[in-house]
């Protein structure tokens, strides 16, 4: 067996790192350092076998011996951290980056994904021998970077999977057909690389495709039979593809937790191979769950390490303190790497800036923090983790507008945060005033932090009187088969459309622009307008709401009047704007920082992200 300190394994999750070059970064190197303490391996990001085929262009390459220097040296750092370190090898195939200059394009077949991409080219029999050599030469150099073990990418949708899956493997050669046909090539690759290093090797898989006609778990559980006969260390077992059904791959918290543990369990039970289990871990009680069920198999851990750099410590017990709750919401560890700004996160402002030490000051002094949001508690808890005294004023329950969040459908899991936040708050010694602060409370004071959020913007409709905002989320019992128009189609609107549907009501949802959900994480926008078109909601894009009579609502689009009739409800959701009076107020009586939306309306994550850069420098 791989000796391992323990069985936590982080899953490779992609950063956006690099500089361009494939080559590894400081940035790197500081990231894997904070989370090799406590694991037992630590996979880095999905290494790519040649720079044309590329899923991101910031991405780390095991393409050529030059770059053998710097994966030894991120080695080094994350074997200095007590783990060891497993190289991933994956061909994207047909998933490479269309956006990508120069990348090329080959499958199984020659048809694109049929959520979008590049269509590639099908590979004839004769070029599969090169395919298998860049996977041997990356293993090859992995032994000589001093990686400790490999892992080969056969699942997710990408080169290996499109080869296995009856859904995309059209072939008529000995490559395509029945099951042996499709693992052919896949299997190639495992003995080529077998062959060629003498290290543990993990296999990941997608237990499931969860797509029609994709690859099931019984023959997954018949792959991992023939996998065990070549002695493979573990099969890592997840689920879903980057192609069809992105939030299983992402394990995004729109789909169930769970099901992911349910496939590894069965197939370590019937293919009698170690597995690796994945998918949200994220919780001390789901790992010790999951270390009791089974013993003698490994656990990976993803963006619960992103969110958290001691979570494994605190599963050990070797750590003290709350877990900062992943939130699997990906709109920071997907959206800040499609985006181009690297690896990010909503609960850990500190991703991606590992670098940057959080300094104690070099005075301590004493600060007011206006507003309990999460860029208050995040204000708060950044000054007074730097030594300064802190008072933090809420005139409500701390949490702000985030406390409507996880009161839509599939957003529970957001329902973490501002619990962990208040923990901290706590922990950290902050103080709490209950109260609205005064202007005469906060003179005296060496600086004061303006975190007061936002308030919705209301649009001046002739007849509108009667409205509701988000805040109809709090009621304790929601509209019921009723005629909901919503004004506005960004997140809020989107997210209480999806709120009202499921009890009967019928929604009209109407914008300006034509883009809803414009402002939302992908996944969750995807996800949620799938499920408001399944319910028949009247979209009304290009449209804006000129007069209210009674139930009657007048719109105007593209220049035609728009009636709207039997309206039982009016949802205003027109957009944010900052609650900065404050600032006015202050001028010259203290030191003011403006920060979260108090001085740019955004998102959450900018919101703590702007608190605790503006924090750390105080």
């Amino acid at each position: 067996m791989f000796s391992l300190r323990n069985p936590f394994i982080f899953a490779p999750i992609k950063t956006g790192f690099s500089d361009g070059s494939g080559r590894v970064t400081g940035r790197h190197l500081a990231y894997y350092k904070a989370r090799s303490q406590h694991v037992g391996a630590v996979t880095p990001e999905p290494l790519y076998l040649d720079a044309r085929l590329r899923e991101l262009p910031m991405q780390m390459g095991i393409d050529d011996d030059d770059k053998v220097g710097g994966l030894r040296l991120l080695v080094d750092t994350i074997h200095a951290g007590g783990a060891k370190a497993i190289a991933h090898l994956n061909h994207p195939g047909r998933m490479a980056n269309p956006k990508i200059p120069g990348n090329v394009y080959v499958s199984s077949t020659d048809r694109p994904c049929p959520n979008g991409g590049a269509a590639p080219r099908r590979l004839e029999p004769a070029e599969l021998a090169a395919i298998v050599q860049l996977h041997v030469d990356a293993a090859r150099r992995a032994l000589d970077a001093g990686f400790d073990a490999i892992e080969l990418q056969l699942g997710h949708g990408y080169l290996l999977a499109q080869f296995l899956s009856p859904a995309v493997n059209d072939r008529e050669d000995a490559y395509g057909g029945d099951f042996a046909g499709r693992a052919r090539f896949p299997l190639e690759v495992v003995d080529a690389v077998r062959g060629e290093v003498d290290l543990p090797i993990f296999v990941r898989v997608s237990g499931a495709e969860m797509t029609p006609g994709g690859i099931e778990l019984d023959e997954t559980v018949l792959l991992a039979r023939v996998l065990a006969a070549r002695d493979v260390e573990a099969v890592h077992v997840s689920a879903g593809t980057v192609c069809e059904t992105p939030p299983w791959f992402f394990q995004h918290m729109f789909v169930p937790q769970g099901k992911t543990w349910e496939m590894a369990r069965r197939v370590r039970k019937e293919a009698q191979v170690r597995v690796v289990v994945v998918g949200r871990v994220s919780s001390l009680e789901e790992a010790a769950k999951l270390r009791e069920e089974l013993p003698d198999d490994y656990i990976a851990v993803g963006r619960a390490l992103v969110a958290d750099p001691d979570f494994v410590g605190k599963c050990l017990g070797d750590v003290e303190g709350a877990v900062a709750p992943c939130l699997a919401c990906a709109e920071g560890c997907l959206g800040g790497v499609k985006s181009g700004r690297g690896l990010q996160c909503l609960v850990n402002p500190r991703v991606g800036r590992e670098q940057l030490e959080d300094v104690p000051a070099t005075e301590a002094r004493r600060y007011a923090v206006v507003g309990g949001g999460p860029a208050g508690m995040q204000a708060a808890i950044t000054l007074r983790r730097r030594g300064h005294a802190v008072d933090l004023f809420e005139k409500q329950e701390p949490g702000g507008q985030f406390n409507l969040a996880p009161l839509t459908p599939n957003k529970r899991s957001l329902g973490r945060l501002v619990p962990y936040l208040v923990s901290m708050v706590e922990q950290r010694g902050v103080n709490l005033v209950k109260g609205e602060a005064q202007v005469s409370d906060l003179v005296g004071y060496d600086g004061v932090v303006v975190a007061t959020g936002s308030a919705p913007k209301v649009p001046k409709i002739d007849g509108l009187e009667r409205y509701r905002w988000a805040d109809i989320l709090t009621d304790e019992t929601l509209p019921r088969d009723q005629h909901v128009l919503i004004i506005g189609g960004g997140l809020i609107g989107v997210d209480v459309a999806t709120a009202l549907i499921p009890l009967g009501n019928r929604v009209t949802i109407v914008k300006r622009t034509e883009d809803f959900g414009e402002d939302m994480e992908l996944i969750a926008k995807t996800l949620s307008l799938k499920m408001m078109k399944q319910h028949n909601t009247t979209f009304s894009d290009g449209s804006h709401v000129t007069r209210v009579d009674g139930r009657t609502v007048h719109a105007q689009r593209a220049g035609e009047a728009v009636t709207f009739e039997d309206v039982d409800l009016i949802v205003v959701s027109t957009g944010m704007q900052s609650r900065d009076e404050l600032v006015s107020k202050l001028d010259g009586a203290v030191p003011v920082n403006v920060v979260g939306d108090a001085r740019r309306v955004g998102n959450a994550r900018e919101a703590i992200e702007d608190a605790y850069l503006t924090a750390r420098e105080l």
